[in-house]
């Protein structure tokens, strides 16, 4: 091994799924003839934590020559290194060890004491006083700061020592505080378990380097832990045990699985795993899957068995007579199919209302609203998303809000609505239900009164929910719901082909993509850069010109995939340049992204305390670099984010379709290419094409459309509640 030690100057590129990186580094000494480029830096590359330029680090690996860059250095463990330099200083400094501390408030001192500011610090804070333009009342809270970062500075030092970054060192500080050291020797693993953002592929590169065997038991259970949790970020709520030694083994990198087996055993005697019994085989739940899916199963069938004032209200208005009444005043003709999803709602405890785009699915909806009000009834109106719920709230003019916000949610708190204090009203409405996973409908039938109806209103052919489970779908196929499939097409003009071409993609018919259409377009293009380039083209000028779309609030590019030329992260790097690069503003490196003053960006998970939501779009208003924070306008309200919080955002310009769903805008921009094959889907492509409401442009080539409409096959969800809820109506 040799060893390679310097100052980062940049981050090329770094992967935050896996973590690798390539870094240039201005080593400390000299190195190999032909290793440094012109400017003296060097390439390292290889699987680390993310690094900051100005962090000073020590690498151990091998040189060799890459074909393509030249002679790098491949890095097998990775140190970071108290610095020496002032970049190093400031960096450090400004990384959050010291609350307080911006980067402008370290370049301050650092320009002050230069490269002894640690030792300075260490040995005599006082001397903060001296640094010009500090206030004296900033300098008295930075020495006390400091002095009692101590323990801190023990911590960052005992973590850098194993190739933990300063910036993730200070969040695992953050949540463990004098007992890191302690903590993270006995079990390296609970970072992964107990801190956010470190993750199994963190926690495991920490302790291999600490030392530990790659068959170690701890490595083995956290391994299992990690595949059921990856697994249920693509949808599972269990696994079949077999797949599940399977896919744990081929993560690790562990070919004995009869050692995995005893582990999992183990961790199922203890109690940390359950393994339960489905029709098709033994499954391997994590426990909160498992009391979920059971107990939505149980509480679902129960609330469907017991009657209610409501129906008998309803039957007493006349039912059937009654709904003609409400349609009848509300200048309303309702179709046959609608009547019955109306009258469902009143006569049935649990009903689902599905249909695609322009099937009167809101229209049906105004009326059970309608009909509630003329029997005095109450009901809340939910979806699981915020832009879902203010698209509700818009469309049947009734207050709507997130599942979350219905239900109380506090962080840290959980629900405060639930079975001791439930929702006291007499239909819940969910909208948009085929983004319901799971865990998020048990806590939603645990805050149900008995006697409460519950409404389902979705798309069930838009893709699945991103959470774990498959619940509307499992609910309408299970039979414990009536369940009224909405097939007449109103939403439709002359010249209009987005309805029309989603219902051609849905029964497997190629859209219309001859371009004769007002608000339906193709582009041809099989080269991925190409087609790329014509993306921005298309969202920076040619739709502003033609139907004078401004191309940040009303044109939305929805990629299938992350990889690629054409995939949401090479598209958002591209618009970012086209759309906000021409001008000197302020701008930060913050979780492997650039963020910029001016950017689109996106709200990833929901965040009651800033009142912010998973999928809320806004701007980058401005940095205060002095003290660590990013400003954002969404939804015309001002909210700060802390840079160690920037992880819940990403840039905008191009988002998944799955990041996609619940939300609907002017004009989409989707690149559908041959190179997507693996997520070249009907529902996906379905998904994409109903979020437009006036302008659908496809990029790309005809065979990627061809194979997308003709790839019905949704990916299996392993599940046990369609089995659970045939159990509890007694089916085999």
């Amino acid at each position: 091994m040799d060893t390679l030690s310097g100052t980062v100057e940049r981050v090329t590129y770094f992967n935050p799924e896996n973590g690798y990186s390539v870094v240039k580094i201005t080593p400390d000494s000299p190195v190999q003839p032909g290793a440094a480029a012109r400017d003296g830096t060097v390439a390292v590359v290889g699987t680390m934590t993310e690094l900051n330029p100005g962090e000073s680090v020590r690498f151990t690996g091998q040189w060799f020559d890459d074909p393509r860059y030249g002679r790098q250095f491949r890095a097998e463990t990775v140190t970071p290194l108290l610095p020496t330099n002032a970049e190093g200083i400031v960096n450090y400094l400004s990384s959050g060890i010291v609350k307080g501390i911006g980067r402008r408030t370290a370049e301050k001192i650092v320009k002050h004491f230069g490269a002894d500011t640690l030792t300075i610090l260490d040995t005599h804070p006082e001397r903060l006083y001296d640094v010009p333009g500090l206030r004296a009342s900033l300098a008295a809270k930075l020495a006390a700061a400091w002095a009692e970062n101590q323990t801190a500075r023990q911590a960052m030092i005992f973590l850098q020592s194993y190739g933990v970054g300063s910036r993730m060192a200070a969040r695992i500080f953050r949540h463990y505080g004098a007992e890191t050291i302690a903590r993270v020797r006995e079990d390296p693993y609970t970072l992964a378990d107990e801190v956010f953002g470190i993750g199994f592929v963190r926690a495991d590169a920490i302790a291999r380097s600490m030392g530990l065997a790659p068959d170690a038991h701890a490595r083995l259970r956290a391994g299992l832990l990690y595949t059921l949790n990856q697994l249920a970020n693509e949808g599972h709520t269990c696994a079949p045990r077999g797949l599940l030694i399977q896919t744990a083994g081929d993560l690790l990198k562990v070919e004995n699985p009869a050692r995995l087996s005893a582990v999992l055993d183990a961790q199922i005697a203890a109690g940390n795993l359950i393994s339960d019994k489905l029709p098709r085989g033994e499954f391997i739940y994590l426990p909160l899957y498992f009391y979920a899916e059971r107990g939505a199963a149980q509480r679902l069938r129960a609330l469907a068995g017991t009657s209610s004032q409501l129906m008998r209200a309803a039957a007493d208005a006349g039912g059937p007579a009654l709904v003609e009444r409400v349609a009848h005043e509300s200048q309303v003709a309702l179709t046959a199919q609608q009547r019955d999803a109306v009258l469902a709602a009143l006569t049935n405890k649990v009903s689902v209302l599905t249909g695609g785009p322009g099937t009167g699915k809101t229209t049906a909806l105004r009326t059970v609203i309608s009909a509630l009000n003329a029997l005095k009834a109450t009901f809340a109106l939910a979806s699981p998303t915020g832009r879902a719920a203010k698209r509700l709230s818009e469309s049947t003019g009734c207050p709507a809000s997130t599942i979350h916000r219905l239900l109380g949610y506090k962080p840290g708190e959980g629900f405060l609505r639930d079975e001791s204090s439930p929702l006291e009203v007499d239909v819940v409405v969910v909208d948009e239900a085929s983004m319901l996973d799971l865990l998020l409908f048990y806590s939603l039938l645990k805050a149900l009164r008995p006697q409460t109806h519950l409404l389902l209103v979705g798309d069930v052919d838009q893709l699945p929910s991103v959470g774990a489970g498959s619940v509307l779908q499992d609910i309408i196929a299970s039979g414990a719901a009536h369940v009224t499939r909405l097939k007449t097409i109103f939403r439709q003009g002359e010249h209009s082909h987005i309805v029309l071409n989603a219902h051609r993609i849905n029964q497997g018919e190629m859209p219309l993509m001859d371009n004769q259409s007002a608000d339906f377009f193709f582009f041809g293009e099989d080269d991925p850069q190409k087609a790329a380039d014509l993306v921005v083209d298309i969202v920076v000028n040619r739709l502003p010109q033609r139907f004078g779309y401004d191309p940040f609030d009303d044109v939305q590019v929805i990629a299938p995939m992350y990889r690629g030329p054409a995939g949401v992260t090479a598209l958002n790097q591209a618009l970012q340049a086209a759309l906000n690069g021409g001008r000197r503003v302020a701008e930060k490196r913050l979780g492997g992204q650039l963020f910029r003053v001016g950017d689109k960006i996106m709200q990833t998970r929901n965040d009651y305390e800033k009142d912010v939501f998973n999928g809320d779009i806004g701007r980058v208003r401005a940095f205060n670099f002095d003290d660590g924070e990013l400003e954002a306008i969404i939804d015309g309200r001002l909210v700060t984010y802390d840079f160690t919080e920037a992880e819940a955002l990403m840039l905008a310009y191009c988002i998944s379709t799955h990041r996609s769903q619940g939300s609907e805008y002017p004009a989409v921009v989707i690149p559908l290419l041959t190179q997507h094959y693996m997520m070249l889907q009907r529902n996906l492509l379905y998904t994409a094409i109903t979020r437009a409401k006036r302008t659908v442009v496809l990029v790309g080539s005809r065979r990627a459309v061809y194979l997308a409409v003709n790839n019905n096959q949704v990916a299996e969800r392993h599940g046990g509640l369609l089995p659970r809820l045939h159990s509890e109506l007694g089916q085999p």
